[in-house]
């Protein structure tokens, strides 16, 4: 991957997030000085040791923005809401995380006439319903829940701020982003009900909906690698191009946390969750990027990281 070639600056937002976080230390290790954003009153030598030149503790807003004395060669977007549950029970929190920030970080980056290269981790759930298939970047968007529906609000918003202010922009679209750190969504649950359960645990769903699963640090690898990217505008999927069932994957959790427990489903479905989430990666594969970590090998560091990490 090419280094920059004197030092740029990047502005990372939702920096003391998962994402944020893994994206920070790829940047620093490629030499750039990094600015982040975000809900964390961290000091200056704790956010210097979590990568960061400079810290602000705010949420994405005009406002915020504008205390930042500083031109941008990069930036990553990874503020807003991350949970499709959340969305369902506080939607309008979630607009205002999701797409209010994407409008308030584009409107900044137009009147300071930046001419930074603007990346944002999308999600799959604006695919929505699909069929049983890989899913292309060209198929349509169905979103099925408010997470969904604000995520391709705020992917129209990048396209517009691209075609009429010239903005560069490059869209991931992320499936399930796991790894060590990561405290809520699936493998979290699943690795606390495992390590609890007596007999047997019991998840939603039937066990055979499918996901596509991309760790951590191979996203920071992917959002990166992006930054080469000559594009005006591109979108593209990031996962593994990999099907797994959920039922496969907590199979293979359980063995790696060492537990011997029954899975079972209810067989309801959670409002807003899809059956099938498995993405096509040509495009990603022609970009010259494939994953690096294994969902075994992953699964296995996330389960002792877990183990570590976790306390009754």
């Amino acid at each position: 991957m090419m280094l920059p070639t004197a030092q740029q600056t990047a502005l990372v937002t939702g920096g003391f997030g998962f994402l944020g976080r893994a994206v920070t230390t790829k940047l620093k290790r490629m030499g750039y000085r990094v600015v982040g954003i975000g809900h964390g009153r961290w000091g200056l030598q704790e956010a210097l040791a979590h990568g960061f030149d400079v810290w602000l503790d705010a949420g994405v807003s005009l406002s915020s923005l504008a205390t930042l004395d500083e031109r941008f060669d990069l930036v990553v977007h990874c503020a807003g809401s991350s949970s499709v549950g959340y969305s369902q029970t506080n939607p309008l929190q979630d607009f205002y995380k999701t797409v209010q920030s994407t409008a308030d970080l584009l409107e900044y980056l137009r009147l300071n006439e930046s001419q930074a290269l603007l990346i944002y981790p999308s999600s799959a759930g604006v695919y929505g319903a699909t069929d049983d298939k890989p899913i292309k970047e060209s198929d349509g968007l169905n979103p099925i829940s408010p997470y969904g529906y604000h995520k391709k609000i705020s992917e129209e918003l990048l396209a517009s701020y691209s075609r009429n202010y010239g903005t560069r922009v490059a869209i991931v679209r992320f499936f399930s982003i796991y790894g060590e750190g990561l405290t809520k969504q699936l493998l979290w649950d699943a690795s606390i009900k495992l390590a609890t359960a007596t007999d047997a645990a019991t998840f939603w769903g039937t066990g055979e909906e499918t996901r596509d699963w991309i760790h951590v640090t191979d996203a920071a690898e992917l959002i990166t690698g992006l930054c080469e990217s000559g594009a005006q505008f591109t979108v593209v999927n990031g996962g593994s191009g990999t099907r797994m069932t959920v039922n496969a994957v907590l199979e293979m959790l359980k063995e790696a946390l060492g537990v011997d427990v029954q899975i079972k489903f209810n067989g309801s479905v959670r409002p807003g969750d899809p059956r099938f989430y498995h993405a096509d990666v040509s495009k990603l594969s022609g970009l010259g990027f494939a994953p690096t970590i294994t969902l075994a090998d992953g699964l296995k560091s996330y389960a002792a990281w877990f183990k570590t990490s976790w306390s009754r």
